[in-house]
């Protein structure tokens, strides 16, 4: 049974979404991902959202572009935490997405990330679920670990090459 829902409300939004997905795939969650448009088929989006739930659902991560009315419909039927990702727009460059995420009514919460936050989100979902997961909370912690280890080998290479080599050597 999955935990996470991710919706998108067009495949456009799957590059940012698959982030998201493979965050979950690497810390071992399981997810359903889905195409639905709260705009173009509401009918279809009332359903998903009112039977998440039922599903299994602990957390819903749904994405949006422009007027982004679909993580905030989510947050508004589905019990449990959303968590927003505004979508990147050419119009106004993802703020659009990110106010009308973010700027919620009282009382009908969503968790934003930043603007294209797939794997932020993905992370943010796994936390909360780890809150009563001991086995995830161990894996984000090795997950941090390794974020960790990551900047050291970094530091490492910098103060070995000078950062002269080493900006030659990111422009391979």
């Amino acid at each position: 049974m999955a935990k996470v829902g991710i919706v998108m409300g067009s495949d456009s939004d799957m590059p940012v979404m698959a982030k998201a997905a493979d965050i979950l795939e690497e810390l071992g969650v399981s997810y359903e991902m889905t195409i639905i448009s709260a705009h173009r088929e509401p009918d279809v989006f009332f359903e998903y959202a009112k039977s998440a739930e039922e599903k299994g659902f602990k957390v819903i991560i749904a994405g949006a572009g422009m007027a982004a009315h679909l993580p905030g419909m989510c947050a508004a039927i589905f019990p449990m935490p959303v968590i927003g990702i505004p979508m990147h727009t050419t119009s106004l460059g993802g703020r659009d997405s990110l106010y009308s995420i973010v700027q919620m009514p009282s009382g009908i919460p969503v968790a934003t990330v930043a603007i294209n936050g797939g794997a932020n989100a993905g992370l943010l979902a796994a936390k909360i679920l780890a809150t009563s997961d001991p086995e995830l909370l161990a894996k984000l912690k090795d997950y941090s670990a390794e974020l960790k280890e990551q900047v050291v080998a970094k530091d490492a290479r910098l103060q070995a090459e000078g950062y002269k080599a080493y900006l030659d050597g990111m422009k391979k």
